[in-house]
């Protein structure tokens, strides 16, 4: 009797195991832990074992395996021989208004979260989405820790292509062109490390863009090669001492043998994996929103996103019969500039460098440019003022956001940081407090990619870290190609657009203040549709632009956000194109690379409203563009929902229509 009683209570526990596992919590006993996506197409596995492993798989198909993570302390390794206490599952379902909105003005966040608790007072959660998924560590402990390193350690079942921005070191402007590696060759010297986002051909249906979100108070991950067909993380280390080196950086003369010094009770930086069977879905894709932190400030009415012409480019040398003035870097040139804005809707002007007397002193404005008449001025003319500065002199001069702010600047560009340690990755988030602090709008260039900031700050509202326009010949469309599917894919980008003088690639040799781009006219214009930037800039002369009336009308037209974005046809490396609504207006911005024959795409218009008649005003390549890039036809015509029209680009080519 006494054996059957027990076999009984025996019998009550087993089953109050079950039930507390299927209300939420794993049985303590459990090796293998799975989340799906909330579509089901999506599996992540965890396995406890004496590290912590998963695999991805997408419809049965196995696309990470073996993969693990571990987060390196100081005297303990968080994921070596763990010890499971506990699980937790929960699902989100919210809709995202962004600030500053990119792709869609409402953005559905929908996953399935599976938190694990480990024995030593850490966590790892893991979100399962319907384009990816993504893991982050989670500690909780009274005393600072100091992290030596990070494994984030993944795995191919077979060998993939990776598009990668390869650098020499850490230090890097995230300027360098991409290169296209297959996996079993990526290895892991420092010369090849790898910035992030990285893209991975899984040589089948699908691609997985990888990235990072809510970073701070930590340093960039960087990516290098196993030796044996996969990728592994590496992170420039503390710095401890600096040294001078120029007016426009510090040297690093004294590293910590750890990578971050942080708070023990804090939530670590997001690794993301989007996981796409569609290449459009890449350029769709809000995953650095989905896992950025919530937006800090109160009052974001003052952030106004919109377009900037800005003289750098094309060197401050406007000509012909109406300028009466010798052009340069002077205030009648500024007012010129001013006037141009004016005359066309453009909300901001960027002052390179050359307005302050000194890269060093960020107070005393050069008087042939006189800053204060030339912000007045603009002030009447409803245009507003961007002035560049160096991070260095910032940094040394922190009251200057107060300062440039009673000047009634509205915003800074902040160049030449090139570093993503810890330390620089906490000096961006204190300039994008202090700049909110004071109602100015920061643009960051010589920088890092977007990994969650600017939408805890939306006043960061454009980054660089892109092989852009000012790179001259080095920027060209078979690189450019892959931005929309890369860098543009995980934030904005100043990637500095609008060239009013076009090149095929065997005939460039222009440079400033004549600059050229390579590509036809109609892909300039339709960069300002296909590219993301909350301040999107005008590169080119006003003289050019006053020469081009018809397509500066259509570039000026063209928003900065967005309230849908649907991507018609894609194809990583060779083309996109991508439809955008603004209101009730929709815009469509085409691009291809340098392939010998003309592309021709039949798209429908099946995203305009019904029963409505709607006016399109396209350009398109001319029937000389493959050779003349200049050549270029504007049509208009009458469409409505439903119809088909035939999208026709050259090499290096473009196409770009407004729909109302």
């Amino acid at each position: 009797m006494k054996n059957l009683l027990f076999s009984k209570k025996t019998c009550l526990i087993l089953f109050s195991l079950l039930v507390y596992n299927f209300l939420g919590t794993i049985s303590l006993f459990a090796q293998n832990i799975e989340v799906k996506s909330p579509n089901g197409e999506i599996k992540l596995t965890v396995s406890i074992k004496d590290k912590i492993y998963y695999s991805v798989d997408y419809n049965t198909e196995v696309l990470l395996n073996d993969c693990y993570l571990q987060l390196v302390l100081d005297n303990e390794v968080l994921g070596n021989d763990p010890k499971l206490t506990g699980e937790k599952r929960s699902v989100i379902n919210e809709n995202i208004n962004p600030v500053v909105p990119l792709k869609y003005s409402i953005v559905n966040n929908h996953c399935n979260v599976l938190m694990l608790n480990f024995k030593e007072n850490y966590s790892v959660e893991f979100r399962a989405f319907n384009d990816g998924v993504a893991y982050r560590f989670i500690t909780n402990r009274k005393k600072e820790s100091i992290v030596k390193g990070e494994d984030f350690v993944i795995n191919f079942p077979s060998e993939y292509l990776a598009h990668l921005q390869q650098q020499g070191g850490f230090k890097t402007a995230y300027e360098e062109k991409y290169t296209h590696v297959p996996t079993t060759q990526f290895v892991s010297e420092e010369k090849n490390l790898a910035v992030l986002p990285v893209l991975l051909d899984t040589k089948k249906q699908y691609k997985i863009l990888i990235s990072e979100s809510d970073l701070s108070d930590y340093p960039c991950m960087f990516l290098k090669g196993t030796g044996s067909n996969g990728m592994q993380s590496t992170f420039p280390k503390a710095p401890l001492e600096f040294g001078e080196d120029g007016d426009r950086s510090l040297k690093i003369v004294k590293e910590a043998d750890y990578i971050a010094k942080t708070s023990g009770k804090r939530t670590y930086p997001w690794r993301y994996f989007v996981i796409t069977k569609d290449d459009k879905q890449l350029l769709e894709n809000t995953m650095t929103l989905k896992l950025s932190p919530k937006n800090q400030l109160q009052n974001t009415a003052w952030i106004k996103p919109g377009q900037a012409s800005w003289e750098w480019w094309n060197d401050a040398s406007p000509y012909g019969p109406d300028v009466n003035f010798v052009a340069g870097y002077n205030l009648d040139t500024y007012k010129y500039y001013i006037d141009f804005a004016s005359k066309y809707g453009i909300p901001y002007i960027i002052m390179d460098e050359g307005w302050a007397m000194s890269t060093r002193d960020p107070y005393t404005p050069n008087p042939k440019v006189d800053v204060h008449e030339i912000i007045r001025y603009g002030k009447e003319k409803n245009v507003g003022v961007i002035l560049w500065l160096t991070w260095l002199v910032v940094e040394n001069n922190f009251d200057v956001f107060k300062t440039v702010k009673d000047w009634g600047v509205k915003g800074l560009k902040i160049d030449f940081m090139d570093r993503s340690d810890q330390w620089m990755v906490n000096y961006y988030e204190r300039v994008a407090k202090e700049a909110a602090k004071n109602e100015l709008l920061v643009d960051f260039h010589g920088s890092f990619k977007p990994a969650g900031l600017e939408y805890a700050y939306p006043n960061v509202i454009s980054y660089e870290g892109v092989r852009g326009m000012e790179q001259m010949g080095g920027c060209y469309p078979d690189n450019s190609i892959y931005l929309p599917f890369m860098r543009n894919a995980v934030g904005p980008m100043d990637y500095t657009p609008g060239a009013m003088i076009s090149m095929q690639p065997e005939a460039y040799s222009a440079e400033r203040p004549n600059a050229a781009s390579i590509g036809t006219r109609a892909y300039q214009m339709a960069l300002f549709v296909v590219f993301e930037s909350g301040l999107q800039m005008l590169a080119d002369n006003p003289t050019l632009y006053y020469r081009n009336e018809d397509c500066t009308r259509f570039i000026t037209q063209v928003p900065t956000t967005w309230d849908e974005t649907k991507v018609l046809e894609a194809k990583v490396g060779e083309y996109v194109i991508v439809a955008k609504r603004k209101g009730d207006k929709w815009f469509i911005g085409g691009i291809t690379n340098n392939n010998e024959k003309e592309r021709s795409f039949e798209v429908s218009l099946d995203f305009l409203n019904p029963g409505k008649s709607y006016q399109m005003t396209s350009f398109e390549d001319g029937i000389n563009a493959g050779r003349q890039a200049m050549d270029y036809r504007k049509k208009d015509s009458s469409v409505k929902k439903g119809e088909k029209i035939t999208i026709k680009m050259v090499r290096n080519g473009g196409w770009a229509a407004v729909i109302e």
